[in-house]
């Protein structure tokens, strides 16, 4: 709609005033009436997008908001030392961090060094309970045995046993004899036992100013025997070092004869 303005004669220079003002006026009012056009036009086309259906060709928008996490912390130092598995899991023994103790090689050797050594001891004693046995034995049979043989007898068997090592102690020619082990061991070929020790053997038989062979000798003291050969010598195990030997008498003896 156009309204028609009637003004009164003026000069052309009041009229050029005027129509400038009217000019702007307008161009205000256009302004707004424009601006007031885009509004609405924004307004109502943001409903229209939105609503927008699935079989539509126009584009729907969303949006979306995420709430910031809490911030991890990293702790290197527990988790470089720790850890957690689950109880029926199987993952090569790793529920399991105990580590077997081992032994030095100083532990094994001296581990080594106690069983040889309690073997040894064992060894011993099995020994010794056969020797004991094997004496015992000896002399069940020494008793039950009558005496036989002469004097040359005695003789002749104890000469076998010449190069047997003195042995402290020793019975039999496979270990080795002393003095009163050697005699012992002699007379008992022939049935007749003798007590083991020397002082004791000087009580057996019966005593001779003229020895002969055969006869048991005895120190005075007791503390040394052997058996007459005949001609001024003796058989005996002489002392530690030595072995069993034939010399000449070489100190006062007492004879005993026992054949």
């Amino acid at each position: 709609m156009v309204a028609r303005i009637v003004f009164p004669k003026v000069s052309f220079c009041s009229l050029h005033v005027i129509e400038l003002c009217t000019m702007k006026k307008t161009r205000k009012y256009v302004s707004m009436m424009a601006a007031a056009t885009i509004c609405g036009t924004l307004f109502i086309g943001i409903p229209a997008v939105a609503q927008a259906s699935d079989g539509s060709e126009a584009v729907a928008t969303s949006s979306r908001s995420f709430t910031p996490g809490s911030k991890v912390r990293a702790d290197l130092l527990t988790e470089s030392t720790a850890t957690t598995v689950e109880k029926d899991s199987r993952w090569g023994g790793i529920e399991s961090l105990n580590v077997p103790a081992t032994k030095s090689q100083a532990e094994k050797d001296a581990e080594a060094r106690a069983q040889q050594a309690q073997a040894a001891a064992s060894q011993r004693q099995a020994a010794q309970v056969s020797r004991s046995a094997a004496r015992d034995g000896a002399a069940v049979r020494i008793s039950d045995v009558p005496a036989t043989g002469t004097g040359a007898d005695v003789v002749n068997y104890a000469l076998q046993f010449q190069g047997v090592p003195y042995v402290y102690g020793g019975t039999d020619p496979a270990r080795g004899f002393d003095c009163s082990g050697f005699t012992q061991y002699v007379f008992a070929h022939f049935g007749i036992g003798l007590p083991r020790v020397a002082a004791d053997q000087g009580s057996m038989g019966v005593p001779v100013a003229d020895p002969a062979p055969g006869d048991l000798m005895v120190a005075p003291d007791g503390s040394h025997v052997g058996i007459y050969v005949g001609g001024g010598r003796m058989i005996h195990a002489p002392a530690p070092g030595q072995s069993v030997k034939v010399q000449a008498v070489y100190q006062t003896f007492n004879y005993r004869r026992l054949v």
